[in-house]
């Protein structure tokens, strides 16, 4: 039998010959694991009657978890369906399309959209055509085109060849105020916010149970990310403990449902200190660097994500309050 090789002696053809093709063996096993889930209906919840949630990853967006991130669900009417947020990328919005059809062959009549951030949205794709209505903010298109190109670059860098397929498709029904959806003896109340988490944040609230489905407007367990206005997503929070008929809430990321009011509790305080403390460090003259390594750090421990998203918000919110 010839000696195996060693260090500081050349592998043999055979060798190397047999190396690769097990190394391309297991290429293709992994693709195929990876093409199979990706074929696979994502798991869902159903945290009220005919209400399905699937709970997104606390991470950001790879390969292996397809950008699905943040919290997705569906709901199901007499006659129809509505998916609220269609997944991170195309492949994602397949699966959650998949596991509508595990539970109903009504037509999906709407994708609602609660904003414009990738992890909602890049599943567009999956359900676009003429039996489905696209629904957003009226901002939203506005939003999507300024960054479309950075999302699908970002897409593409995280996900390499699973993000093929996954493009930009914006809403076409907008909605500046207040809209009904009637799904069939089953209807869900739309409604547009002032800028708080972006410019174009929509919530959907099913009055049958009475299900809120906030998108980033709440954010439990995950810190909060500030991508519109921290005065603004105050007074939203405010607003949103006037609205009526909520009993609980699926965010858009965190606990696939939870109590009413009791879920924006911690969201509020983070952005309270965030505020508090960026207008203190504005008051005693402190440079924007200097507020990013201070304001905030008491809810370190608090929050998943922390130090991804920290800094940016504090950044975010110094450049808002300095001209108060």
């Amino acid at each position: 039998m010839p000696p195996s090789a060693g260090a500081g002696q050349p592998e043999r053809p055979q060798a190397l010959s047999r190396r690769g093709a097990l190394s391309a063996a297991l290429a293709l096993g992994l693709l195929g694991a990876a093409a199979s889930a990706a074929d696979d209906p994502l798991p869902v919840t159903e945290v009220a009657p005919g209400i399905f949630v699937f709970h997104g990853a606390h991470e950001e967006a790879t390969a292996a978890n397809l950008g699905a991130i943040a919290n997705l669900g569906f709901v199901v009417g007499g006659a129809a369906v509505a998916v609220i947020d269609t997944g991170g990328s195309a492949a994602e919005g397949r699966r959650l399309l998949a596991a509508v059809r595990r539970q109903t062959t009504l037509p999906v009549r709407y994708a609602i959209d609660t904003h414009f951030h990738p992890d909602h949205v890049l599943g567009n794709a999956a359900f676009a055509g003429p039996d489905t209505t696209i629904v957003g903010h009226a901002n939203l298109p506005r939003g999507l085109d300024a960054r479309a190109d950075t999302y699908l670059d970002g897409l593409r860098g995280a996900l390499g060849d699973t993000a093929a397929g996954t493009t930009i498709v914006e809403p076409t029904l907008l909605v500046r105020d207040r809209l009904s959806l009637d799904l069939g003896g089953r209807t869900l109340e739309l409604k547009a916010w002032p800028p708080a988490h972006t410019d174009a944040d929509l919530t959907v609230l099913d009055g049958s149970t009475g299900t809120l489905f906030a998108g980033d407007l709440v954010f439990l367990q995950r810190v909060p990310a500030i991508d519109g206005s921290l005065r603004g997503w105050l007074d939203v929070i405010a607003g949103l403990r006037r609205e009526a008929g909520i009993r609980q809430v699926v965010p858009g990321h965190g606990p696939a449902s939870a109590p009413w009011p009791d879920a924006l509790g911690d969201e509020e305080r983070y952005l309270r200190l965030i505020l508090d403390e960026t207008r203190a460090a504005l008051a005693a003259g402190r440079s924007l660097d200097q507020a990013v390594a201070t304001v905030g750090r008491s809810e370190r421990g608090r929050w998943l994500l922390f130090d991804d998203y920290n800094d940016r918000n504090v950044a975010t919110a110094y450049t808002e309050l300095e001209w108060e």
